[in-house]
């Protein structure tokens, strides 16, 4: 639209109608709507004071304490992605608001900047120091040794590393995003250009997070993993013996049980260590096992479970243990030699393979392997031991640990059905989604905690720690869960990200420091970097239950005349 002339008055000197406003323009009367940013500015543009403002809170709260101690390395990692997530809901926010309420944003920001140089900087180091004593007192807690004061210093270098890296990833999807609109904006007006780019930039990257780094990233570990599979322990070798699998006349080679199934077959104490342990003469344990290659299928590979079983008389023994493995394949040592100590080797434990992906990456890619697996493995040892007489038959005992309990539970389906599957059940550091579990919690009884639960209307007994089934009353339980209060793994779960969870409210368990609170959002993503090291902390805290299993066998299915010392004596062995 042309500027309207404006005559001027005869006489009227210039510099009056200097002061005459000329009529305003509508944006309409614009050709096109005004520029986006060029892209030296998104690069190099500040940062927003909404953003750094909550950037510097969830930054600082990142340092408090959550169920387990952690690395400075992984300290760094946490505090810079949590500062990112602070920053992108800030700048959000703030983008929002000036968009709502512009000039006085704007004429409000030099005050928000100056107020943040004076408090962030105290704020920082006020929670740099809380957050190194609220380790060293949650590593004390937990039996460990304190760490160095000045891996502070290595915390903040890997924390801004991070949050710098986070950053400039951001600013270059924005890049990409004005790119796209510029194309966009020949066709389209400048507000659905923009919003096409955005949506174009975000399927991209998703795609390229999905498609390149998820995918590749599964498919490495899978590689990884199968070597690893293939390969044998240090000091493992063909056993001797005809009771373990692998050895002389055995149905499986040796070569099909795998890493972890060899290490499996390998590590039976021996009978003089049974016998010195005892104080009577022992007999040799055994030891059954089936590896992804030992059969093509998981029933095959069940059927041939029981044809070693009778080969090497394991129906013929005091107990038979049914033991369903992590992801890899992997059994705690001590969780098999704990039950052969205590029953001077009159034992049999049989496991099978089912997977040599880590537990993670099982769980998160196909958790119904290892449902399909214990099902295919209980269910014919099962079958055979039902049909042995009552009378005579040995003791049926079930185990699973962390992704095997998983496993166990979708084999019964209900309580009920775990209760009476077996003579016994031994379950550790049950998953966020075991069914079985969740039912058995929701329906705890009134004023029992989350963390150690009671349930009377079946025979199942909940420890968060192991000592604490020593001293129980009445009758046995058939199931026995063991739950150490700061295992991340049992207490994980998506509703951390908006909602308190229960063992944070009211009376807590005693290794959860009372210096732990609930933020949103930021605690879920707390607990989750917990499971990163959960195993790395000693035994009784975290995921690392080890020598506890000797408390669980002892509330169950105790040998005649075994006493509460027999348990402590056996603990510190598997312990030394």
């Amino acid at each position: 639209m042309l500027r309207p002339v404006v005559a001027s008055p005869p006489g009227w000197p210039r510099a009056l109608l200097s002061r005459i406003p000329s009529p305003r323009r509508s944006p309409e009367d614009d050709p096109l709507p005004p520029a986006p940013p060029g892209p030296r500015r998104i690069v190099r543009s500040g940062l927003s004071v909404t953003g750094a403002g909550l950037a510097a809170l969830f930054y600082c709260l990142s340092f408090t304490p959550s169920l387990l101690p952690r690395a400075w390395f992984l300290q760094g990692v946490v505090a810079g992605i949590t500062a990112a997530m602070g920053y992108a809901l800030g700048a959000a926010a703030g983008a929002l608001a000036r968009r709502l309420h512009g000039p006085f944003l704007a004429r409000t920001a030099l005050i928000a900047w100056a107020a943040l140089a004076a408090v962030v900087p105290v704020m920082v180091v006020i929670f740099l120091w809380l957050g190194t004593r609220w380790q060293r007192d949650l590593r004390i807690r937990l039996g460990m040794e304190p760490v160095p004061e000045y891996d502070i210093a290595r915390t903040v270098g890997a924390s801004l590393l991070t949050f710098g890296l986070l950053l400039l990833i951001a600013r270059f999807l924005r890049l990409s995003t004005y790119g796209c609109a510029l194309l966009f904006r020949r066709v389209v007006p400048q507000r659905a250009a923009y919003c096409a780019g955005t949506l174009v930039v975000a399927v991209l990257a998703y795609s390229a997070f999905d498609g390149l780094l998820i995918a590749n990233l599964f498919t490495t570990v899978d590689r990884l993993a199968a070597v690893e599979n293939s390969g044998t322990g240090s000091g493992v070798t063909v056993p001797a013996s005809t009771l373990r699998s692998g050895g002389p006349q055995s149905y499986v080679a040796w070569d099909s049980l795998g890493r972890q199934g060899r290490t499996f077959v390998a590590g039976t104490p021996t009978v003089e260590e049974l016998s010195t342990f005892a104080g009577r003469p022992a007999i040799e344990p055994i030891r059954v096992y089936a590896g992804l290659t030992s059969a093509d299928t998981l029933t095959e590979r069940a059927e041939l479970v029981v044809r070693e079983m009778d080969r090497t008389g394991a129906f013929d023994r005091a107990v038979i243990a049914v033991i369903t493995p992590t992801g890899t394949g992997w059994v705690d040592n001590k969780v098999p030699r704990s039950l052969e100590f205590m029953y001077a080797g009159d034992t049999a434990l049989v496991s099978m393979q089912y997977s040599y992906l880590p537990s993670f990456f099982a769980f998160m890619g196909d958790r119904s392997e290892v449902a399909d697996a214990a099902d295919a493995l209980i269910s014919a040892v099962r079958a055979r031991w039902v049909t042995l007489p009552v009378a005579t038959r040995p003791r049926l005992l079930l185990f699973g640990e962390s992704l095997g309990t998983y496993g166990m539970e979708m084999t019964f389906g209900t309580p009920e059905r775990l209760v009476d599957g077996a003579d016994g059940a031994l379950l550790l550091g049950p998953t966020f989604a075991n069914p079985t579990h969740r039912t058995l919690t929701e329906g705890r009884a009134a004023g029992s905690p989350i963390w150690d639960p009671a349930y009377p209307a079946l025979p199942v007994e909940f420890a968060d720690d192991a000592a604490e089934l020593r001293d129980m009353s009445g009758p046995r339980p058939k199931v026995v869960y063991l739950q150490n209060a700061t295992d991340p793994v049992v207490w994980w779960s998506w509703d951390l990200l908006w909602k308190k969870p229960q063992w944070l409210i009211g009376q807590r368990a005693p290794d959860v420091t009372p210096d732990m609170h609930w933020y949103p959002g930021i605690t879920f993503w707390q607990i989750t970097c917990d499971l990163v090291f959960s195993n790395k902390v000693p035994t009784g805290h975290g995921h690392s239950y080890r020598s506890e299993t000797v408390d669980g066998w002892a509330a169950l299915a105790p040998p005649p005349g075994w006493t509460t010392a027999d348990s402590v004596r056996l603990r510190a062995l598997l312990d030394g």
